[in-house]
């Protein structure tokens, strides 16, 4: 069964709403597709969101990479040699993790068609379901509770509040939400790298017992200030720009560590591959896992779904990237039900082409 066909093309996809994190407002996100085709007819579709901020990838750099590296790697192999050409594909495709995901993504997707099985139970499920959170961005505070109330109303008990503009103004949204709606709701925070040493040992000693976890509260590369923290902190602190791809997960299992949670995100570390590779790590460390995203098609978010759900360490889901797209280019991929996310039973991803 050989790799006879290779579409690699972008997509502008426009959002249902505007966003703030601490350094950018977003509202629309370009996505880079890749659809591989077989002898037999079997295909295999992966999505790569870069994100310039976080890895340095643009999407022209990921976009180029595709188009002038794929074919003379994969054109006319046999995907059962599917590891070898993922390694040859990872040493090409290093510096674009985002376009590196997108080929990964739809490898994986093509070798479990192949079998007749869904993705997750090929790699060996370890999660039936798990609950995801849903974003707000920075925002009033009445914004932010009315868009809270909308999130209830369909369904989700777990909000990530973007913060890191603004301290006091952070402290008072977490006050007024538990004020609010209490037991109703459990709370994380993304700071996206926004606060000082002071401001973040404030944020957490007012919002203490209130939030689950704070994700990268400091620039990405500071982790001897995170290493600085009293324990209690650093636990309750998720690793998320620092953490890119496994060489940067080692430097975080040094003691002290200065996270108690990892966030993967596939975007970030190549794909499903590298993803695990961190899992595994991070499972025989004792380490929490969060699967997380940027904004991205239903495609791969499915992807990172199928790998969350076959890692004995995952503990938190945030793959809410597809909720908030006007269009998507497929549709299935997962069941989303009060929150709570499963994989489809059928081959592959289980996603369909509109």
């Amino acid at each position: 069964m050989k790799i006879k066909n290779i579409t690699v093309w972008k997509e502008d996809l426009e959002l249902t709403r505007p966003y703030t994190i601490a350094y950018e407002t977003i509202s629309s996100v370009v996505n880079l597709f890749v659809l591989l085709e077989t002898d037999t007819g079997i295909t295999g579709i992966g999505a790569g969101s870069p994100d310039e901020d976080v890895t340095g990838e643009t999407i022209l750099a990921g976009e180029k990479a595709l188009v002038g590296k794929l074919e003379p790697l994969l054109w006319g192999r046999d995907v059962r040699y599917c590891r070898s050409m993922h390694r040859e594909l990872s040493k090409a495709l290093a510096k674009t993790p985002a376009a590196m995901a997108a080929v990964d993504i739809a490898l994986h997707d093509l070798v479990a068609k192949s079998m007749g099985l869904p993705l997750v139970e090929l790699l060996g499920r370890a999660h039936e379901t798990l609950p995801t959170s849903i974003t707000i961005g920075i925002m009033p505070v009445q914004e932010t509770l009315a868009e809270a109330r909308e999130y209830l109303a369909r369904g989700f008990s777990i909000l990530k509040i973007k913060t890191g503009l603004d301290v006091e103004q952070d402290i008072e949204r977490i006050l007024r939400l538990h004020e609010t709606f209490s037991s109703d709701i459990k709370m994380r925070v993304d700071a996206n790298q926004g606060y000082s040493i002071e401001e973040y040992q404030k944020f957490f000693e007012k919002t203490s017992g209130l939030v689950e976890f704070i994700e990268q509260p400091f620039k990405a590369m500071d982790h001897e200030g995170m290493r600085s923290l009293p324990d209690a902190v650093r636990r309750l602190s998720a690793a998320d720009e620092s953490l890119l791809h496994p060489g940067t997960a080692i430097d975080l299992l040094n003691q002290p560590r200065p996270f108690g949670i990892f966030n993967i995100k596939l975007m970030k570390c190549g794909g499903i591959a590298p993803g695990l590779e961190i899992a595994a790590m991070a499972a025989h460390a004792g380490i929490d896992l969060m699967w997380g995203c940027m904004d991205e098609s239903i495609v791969s978010i499915a992807g990172a779904l199928h790998a969350a759900l076959a890692s004995r360490a995952t503990k938190y889901l945030d793959l809410d990237g597809s909720l908030d797209l006007a269009r998507d280019i497929v549709n299935g991929g997962f069941i989303l039900e009060n929150g709570w996310l499963r994989t489809i039973d059928e081959p592959g991803l289980g996603v369909k082409r509109n």
